[in-house]
């Protein structure tokens, strides 16, 4: 893939680039490429470079510090984004993401993640995109765009096979080199090709051996060399594990800091003769080109001077959940709800919303609009009604809700040497980002200290999520003291672990009670994270679960519909485990159908970031997805069921019981996970073992009909005509599927090729052109080593799903 000719500007940003670089001795250099700490390389003024700073996304920017005193916009979860198919709202989720890492003093965002939907139990799909490598390839070339385009860096993540999340730190995943490009690596080649993104981050992974921080052919050869990647490479956090072999293999920066491979490692193993200066060189090359790019080096003007038009975060992140919300199912006509009509809302997650997943892609937004928040604004006031049903929580949480807490550290003869509020509970200081006057060496405790005042009367439990010595005080009384031991050998244990029950006390509903949880702070020498983290966790009484089942019924047998939220939990979805299983947690379930048997129109709205099972599904009258809806979500539900906008999207996933899906292993043997399947996963898999999902690939309901009037293959285009027949304005997302009529390799009955989003008023008609790329009729040829073109006849596809094909046109190749 050859590369663009440099403009100008680019030229001028390489010569000063050229003239740092020769200005830096050795031991500078390396330390250039090793984190000064958790998210930032360090400044070197003698060459007027400052120091860069990196953060989290993909749905937001938290920034150097992970707490709720410094809010993010928070949009809807990656998968919703994908579920738009819209690359150009994705374009603007990225300006709008730009704009936040401004605000925050960011450089770089780590994202977009674009690993695929392997498995339906991988436990970190939320925040992929899709099954599907042109889909994801296409919104993630948006997404980069958007971000670049607003002088920002991205680092599109985890090169490469990073699909599940068991063993993450260790698996080898054994991948054939066909399933590879056809499939995992072509999203990252799609993006370079189309966005030439700044930087990209390497797996903890090993593929085929190899792990990736050190993955020489991957990286060097197909990466750089094929694609023509001229970007940074960024370790994925403590992934680095070898001096001599990350530098072969193309690493650049190992993060976070400040002890890593690089740095005097490095330094030493050029003088010993173990690696060649001219490697190094070629490194701190790429991380003045993101630095000059992005505007930290002295001489160098930024790729993009001047930033784009302020964009409104709230107003997007509810347009971008309106248009990810994906209906499957709508029958009785039970959307959008009727004028005046009465509504019970029904589920503890219309309440408390969720609206991120968990791990390392958490933001703090200033507001939350909930379900029944987003309800109660839009409908008459006395026609919603609201009971709570089942609660999806059936663990603690960390303490948020009717919670003061503040932070107070003390060394160790009980001297305070610093404060800091804790608004939702949790404590987690990486690297220097400790309180004013605080230093590792100083501190000896941090006592999370405040009120609680509950929102009901009876047995509250609390609880504490960490490692280490902790002493837990509620209401003057002493319910802990000792250490809480890891579940498991895993550096992130305190991160993703599940909270730990101690104390379980009465309460009144309205009256404050003192709360105290103080940890002992041991640092082991060995860290490659410094990283002080724990929280105080807290779950509210429980009431007879047949009872509140009972109690949501009667509240829908008396409505004219009955809206019920269900959910997944952190505990269920996030980074650091895979799912064992696909089912809602908690009661939802049986809520669910309790609720349809009392009432025929019966619309289930359900919020998870990947697939669930719906045993119900064909016994209430309307199924409404909601991906972990951001910030706004309860507005954007809102607008989407009372029909002020139309639900927008398509499955950018396959959605059916763990039972049928063709692709489920995510557990390593032996340390080795091998992708059997080659490339069958998702909608490819599911047509190859001849089995039926609850609502393929594709999928998605709104509120008018299109007829398919025409399809026409002009040389390498699809030109199709759709006609909005129905009597309100619409959104249709037109797919184009390529399928193979004639014997050759073994592959796919059918692949999206390319799609086009097109909206037309009632009766209008409207033509678009999906472009056909040569690779959709390409398979890669494992003997020669590259892209052959299998010559034949197809027939293209115009279709509503990969499922629900409307024309068809053959044409030879």
């Amino acid at each position: 893939m050859a590369g663009a000719q440099p403009t100008p500007a680019e030229e001028a940003r390489e010569a000063a680039v050229e003239a740092a670089l020769g200005a830096l001795g050795l031991d500078a250099k390396t330390r250039l490429l090793a984190g000064q700490d958790m998210w930032t390389l360090p400044a070197l003024p003698e060459i007027g470079l400052a120091s860069l700073v990196m953060s989290d996304g993909p749905i937001g920017v938290r920034g150097v510090r992970w707490t709720a005193d410094d809010p993010s916009v928070a949009l809807p979860s990656p998968t919703a984004l994908a579920a738009a198919w819209d690359p150009e709202l994705a374009r603007r989720a990225g300006v709008l993401l730009a704009q936040e890492a401004r605000r925050k003093g960011v450089h770089v965002l780590l994202a977009p993640t674009v690993n695929l939907h392997r498995s339906p139990l991988g436990g970190r799909h939320f925040e992929c995109y899709s099954e599907d490598p042109c889909l994801t390839g296409v919104i993630g070339a948006g997404y980069v765009t958007g971000v670049q385009s607003g002088g920002v860096g991205t680092t599109v993540k985890h090169f490469v096979a990073n699909d599940a999340e068991t063993e993450r730190f260790t698996v080898d995943n054994l991948v054939s080199a066909r399933a590879l490009r056809e499939l995992y690596l072509a999203p990252f080649e799609a993006i370079v090709a189309n966005a030439r993104p700044w930087g990209v981050m390497t797996a903890y992974n090993a593929v085929n051996g190899t792990t990736m921080t050190e993955h020489h052919h991957l990286v060097e050869e197909v990466l750089r060399g094929e694609w023509g990647f001229d970007g940074v490479n960024v370790s994925d956090w403590t992934a680095a594990r070898d001096t001599v072999g990350a530098v072969r293999g193309g690493l650049d920066i190992a993060m976070p800091g400040p002890r890593t491979v690089y740095g005097p490692a490095l330094a030493r193993a050029v003088r010993d003769g173990e690696v060649e200066e001219a490697l190094v060189d070629a490194a701190v090359r790429r991380v003045l080109r993101l630095a000059a790019r992005v505007g930290v080096l002295a001489g160098a003007e930024p790729a993009v001077p001047e930033p784009p038009a302020p964009v409104d975060g709230e107003a997007l992140a509810r347009e971008i959940a309106r248009r990810s919300f994906v209906l499957v199912r709508n029958e009785r006509a039970a959307l959008p709800l009727k004028p005046h009509g009465t509504v019970a809302l029904i589920g503890a997650a219309a309440r408390d919303a969720r609206v991120l997943g968990g791990g390392s892609a958490t933001v703090f937004p200033a507001r939350v609009v909930s379900p029944l928040d987003g309800l109660t604004a839009a409908l008459p006031e006395g026609t919603l009604r609201y009971a709570v049903g089942a609660d999806p929580a059936t663990e603690l949480a960390v303490a948020g809700r009717g919670f003061r807490l503040r932070a107070v550290c003390r060394d160790a003869d009980g001297t305070v040497i610093g404060t800091r509020s804790a608004p939702n509970g949790l404590v987690q200081w990486m690297g220097s980002d400790l309180p004013g006057g605080v230093t590792h060496d100083t501190l000896h405790t941090v006592e999370l200290t405040g009120t609680f005042t509950p929102r009901a009367t009876g047995p509250h439990t609390f609880g504490i999520k960490g490692l280490g010595v902790f002493t837990l005080t509620v209401d003057g009384t002493t319910y802990y003291d000792g250490v809480q031991r890891p579940g498991k050998d895993d550096p992130f244990e305190a991160f993703f672990g599940a909270p730990v029950p101690h104390a379980r006390t009465e309460l009144t509903a309205g009256e404050p009670v003192e709360v105290s949880l103080v940890h002992t702070v041991r640092l082991p020498d060995d860290l490659a994270m410094t990283v002080v983290t724990f929280a105080l966790a807290h779950a509210e009484p429980r009431r007879d679960p047949d009872e509140l089942i009972a109690e949501a019924a009667e509240a829908a047998r008396n409505a004219d519909t009955a809206v019920v939220v269900v959910a997944t939990t952190e505990r269920v979805e996030s980074e650091g485990f895979d799912r064992t299983d696909l089912r809602l947690p908690g009661r939802q379930d049986d809520l669910v159908r309790a609720v349809a048997a009392a009432n025929p129109d019966t619309v289930v709205v359900v919020n998870s970031g990947s697939p669930v099972e719906l045993p119900w599904r064909e016994e209430v009258a309307a199924v409404l997805l909601g991906w972990f809806p951001g910030q706004e979500g309860g507005a954007a539900l809102a607008d989407v069921l009372t029909g002020a906008h139309e639900p927008g999207g398509r499955l950018p996933t396959t959605w059916g019981s763990l039972a049928d899906a063709p692709v489920t292993r995510v557990v390593p043997a032996g340390g080795e996970l091998p992708y059997t399947e080659d490339v069958f996963i998702g909608y490819r898999a599911w047509e190859k073992a001849g089995r039926t999902p609850s609502y393929p690939f594709g999928h998605g309901l709104g509120y008018t009909d299109w007829a398919y009037e025409s399809l026409v293959v002009d040389g390498g285009t699809a030109r199709v005509r759709v006609r909005n027949t129905g009597e309100r304005a619409g959104r249709e997302v037109v797919q184009v599927y390529v399928a193979p009529a004639g014997p050759g390799p073994e592959r796919p009955a059918r692949r999206l090729a390319g799609f086009a989003p097109v909206e037309a008023g009632p009766g209008e008609s409207v033509e678009v052109g999906v472009e056909l790329p040569a690779r959709a009729f390409e398979v890669w040829d494992e003997t020669t080593g590259r892209w052959e073109c299998v010559k034949g006849s197809y027939e293209i596809t115009a279709a509503r799903s990969i499922a629900d094909h409307r024309l068809t046109a053959p044409i030879n190749v």
